[in-house]
């Protein structure tokens, strides 16, 4: 189990290193630009909930994470090489896949440390969204956390439904956690889903 966990953490620092190259591309940075922020995006959100939660930075220990980056950017940079533009939509859906890995694994890592449920959610909301808030950031662009389309509310879903599932069959749980944070994106994408809190107003 501790492997597919493994492999699952990577296929997920792979999917949000795209995202970065992706965001890269449009925004015609350099190389160093497209690491940079392939980088900000994959290990972002891992970096800041290890830091909030006091544990060991995971790429320090393991720079096979690392690894993991350059091969997904060096591997987008050769297919963009043949691409002369890439939707914004594509950046999205792959943003998307990441929110989905990272919620649940962000839980998982969290609950492995001993801690409750509860803070599992918060972290592995904040392991899903901080490095695409940061890459964001980086280039000049609105974070999409703060764009109307459900965004952090499907990672809470999908780290809920990790959290409340595990205990009786992790596997379940973490694909369960996964699809539950990918189909509420995708369809929030699609569909312009949104908590609308405030009304709209016009001036009289």
């Amino acid at each position: 189990m501790e492997l597919i966990f493994y492999w699952t953490d990577h296929a997920g620092v792979a999917v949000f290193a795209i995202a970065g190259t992706l965001l890269a591309f449009r925004k015609k940075m350099d190389g160093f630009g497209v690491l940079v922020l392939a980088s900000a995006t994959a290990i972002g959100g891992g970096t800041t909930r290890d830091l909030i939660l006091g544990l060991p930075v995971f790429w320090t220990h393991d720079p096979n994470y690392l690894y993991t980056i350059i091969i997904a950017a060096l591997l987008t940079i050769i297919w963009l090489r043949f691409r002369a533009y890439i939707p914004m939509a594509t950046l999205m859906v792959a943003d998307a896949f990441g929110l989905a890995f990272f919620a649940t694994m962000g839980a998982e890592k969290t609950l492995s440390a001993g801690f409750s449920p509860f803070i599992a959610i918060i972290m592995g909301t904040i392991s899903a969204c901080f490095g695409g808030m940061l890459r964001d950031v980086l280039a000049r662009d609105i974070p999409m956390v703060l764009k109307s389309e459900l965004y952090a509310t499907t990672c809470i879903v999908g780290a809920t439904v990790y959290v409340v599932l595990v205990p009786y069959q992790p596997l379940i749980a973490l694909a369960a956690g996964m699809a539950s944070t990918l189909l509420i994106r995708l369809g929030a994408i699609k569909y312009n889903w949104s908590l609308t809190v405030f009304r709209d107003h016009q001036d009289h």
